[in-house]
């Protein structure tokens, strides 16, 4: 966020043309808006005033992927593809490199902008910006989570989530034994209607998790696995 108190967003695409449609429709939104013509470029603008990323996927350089994968190491600010690679592998890998949500071209501007708010309001209430009505601290054996202040550690490690990692750790805390399954996560993370491949998303982002949290993925301690229904921490 500037200095103003308005949220910045960076666009990543190697069209100068929908660098400038978006622009402007961020623009008139209220956004202050920072545009990259490749990879590269938007990985050396990262800083921690910038609020959301756009990322289109080929781009000369450094591709979206890899770009999003670098960006990751600095900063837990919401990154969102705009691309026109729509196939369910891509957008598995986009998730995988630590995107948050992933729109295909052509989009509508309305779709856009929703895209847009949601990521930025819920990025915003992890990092504490909007109180919660239930503030508590959660575990999970060595693993604890201040909802107050955001911050999840690891055997007394601070460790470092997105705001999707998060919401999904802190739902399951906040409801222990309780099986999720890859339904519910994606309606009440995401608030979008499940749809079939949105199951792929929900994996890679569990996966991503456990990296995090867990000693062994391979043998989760913390967010297990119920076959064929869901995911839950006892």
């Amino acid at each position: 966020m500037n200095a103003e108190g308005r949220n910045r967003i960076l666009i990543a695409d190697d069209s100068e043309e929908i660098r400038e449609i978006i622009e402007i429709l961020l623009t008139g939104e209220g956004y202050e808006v920072l545009t990259a013509e490749n990879g590269q470029k938007a990985v050396d603008m990262v800083d921690d005033t910038i609020d959301l990323f756009i990322l289109d996927v080929v781009m000369p350089v450094k591709s979206g992927f890899r770009a999003c994968v670098e960006i990751r190491e600095k900063t837990t600010a919401p990154i969102l593809f705009l691309t026109a690679k729509a196939q369910d592998s891509d957008k598995t890998m986009g998730f995988s490199s630590g995107g948050d949500d992933y729109l295909a071209k052509p989009f509508s501007y309305a779709e856009l902008i929703s895209r847009v708010k949601a990521l930025l309001r819920r990025y915003f209430v992890y990092q504490g910006k909007v109180s919660l009505s239930h503030s508590t601290k959660l575990a999970s054996g060595d693993l604890t989570i201040d909802t107050v202040s955001k911050q999840v550690h690891l055997q007394g490690k601070e460790i470092f989530l997105t705001d999707i990692e998060y919401e999904m750790l802190t739902l399951m805390l906040r409801n222990r034994k309780k099986v999720f399954s890859a339904a519910d996560l994606y309606e009440q993370i995401w608030q979008e209607p499940y749809y079939y491949s949105a199951n792929n998303t929900v994996m890679v982002h569990i996966r991503n998790l456990r990296k995090k949290i867990e000693t062994d993925p391979q043998n989760p301690q913390h967010i297990k696995t119920v076959w064929g229904k869901g995911y839950y921490i006892d």
